[in-house]
């Protein structure tokens, strides 16, 4: 999988790109290798479309970006589809949980958590406000000296509280809201229970849990009474299992999309875990 964070902020052929700490934001005209291309990123985002289409496919839905479209993509794994008719001409804008916190407490009027659930895609109003803010970003970010930190902070601080000052933007408010209230544990258990079907290293798990690796298996044993590993074995397993039962999807389909890469790996795992083949499961639907 590859991490959007990283190939941004690394890639020599993105070179418009203003940063404050580990916040970033870039116009990225730059398309992925594949088609369909696994991706994840320990920072949450937004997706500012300028042109061009790509679908962001989660387990909860898919999302289909096109010129114009503003999304805020939590932090975690999704698969992005790309379309190589027309260049895809996006800005990106990494927001880490700390910073984001830190701008929503010094709010004048307090968010509140509302009583609304959130995907890992949200979608974003895009109104004047928001559009102007872009607009403005243009001219820093094609300025051949860089801006002085303090007025770069003041720019990501105030994306945060544009986004944070609409009400159209109920579902965004609500984690708003869950960055302020939500307890670690709480968080840890989002993390793994919304990525566990991504083929993510135990590392990533832990970049996304804002954590040591060795602080992230301390923290799991605590929440989850097992270690990492067997979890995400169990937890894929039954996954899989979930989707020979009750879904159409052959085995590769099923293993690919629990986790598996490899195909002797998960038959071998799934025999053991049931008893049976993943071939006998998917048999027992079609009769």
């Amino acid at each position: 999988m590859i991490n959007l964070y990283d190939i941004t902020f690394n890639s020599p052929l993105s070179p418009r790109q203003l940063s404050y700490g580990e916040s970033l934001i870039a116009q990225y005209d730059c398309p992925l290798p594949d088609k369909m291309q696994d991706a994840w990123s320990h920072y949450n985002y937004l997706v500012y479309v300028i042109s061009g289409r790509k679908i962001w496919h989660t387990p909860q839905g898919s999302y289909d970006l096109r010129g114009g479209s503003c999304v805020f993509v939590r932090k975690g794994a999704s698969v992005v589809e790309q379309f190589f008719d027309t260049p895809f001409c996006v800005v990106l804008v990494f927001l880490p949980d700390e910073f984001m916190t830190r701008v929503l407490q010094s709010k004048v009027t307090p968010v509140y958590k509302k009583h609304k659930d959130y995907n890992p895609v949200i979608p974003v109003d895009n109104d004047k406000i928001l559009a102007a803010f872009f607009e403005s970003m243009a001219s820093y970010l094609d300025r051949r000296w860089t801006p002085d930190q303090s007025l770069v902070e003041l720019k990501f601080r105030e994306l945060v509280l544009t986004l944070a000052d609409n009400p159209h933007n109920s579902e965004l408010l609500s984690f708003f809201g869950s960055l302020l209230t939500t307890p670690q544990s709480v968080a840890l258990r989002s993390v793994m229970e919304e990525n566990f079907s991504y083929n993510l290293k135990l590392e990533e798990f832990a970049r996304l849990t804002n954590r040591s690796l060795s602080a992230f298996k301390r923290d799991f044993k605590r929440e989850f009474k097992t270690t990492p590993g067997k979890w995400l074995m169990n937890k894929r397993l039954q996954h899989a299992m979930h989707l020979l039962s009750n879904t159409s999807k052959t085995v590769s389909e099923s293993a690919f999309e629990s986790g598996f890469e490899n195909p002797s790996h998960f038959s071998r795992a799934f025999r053991n875990q049931f008893g049976m083949p993943p071939g006998l499961a998917r048999m027992r639907v079609a009769v």
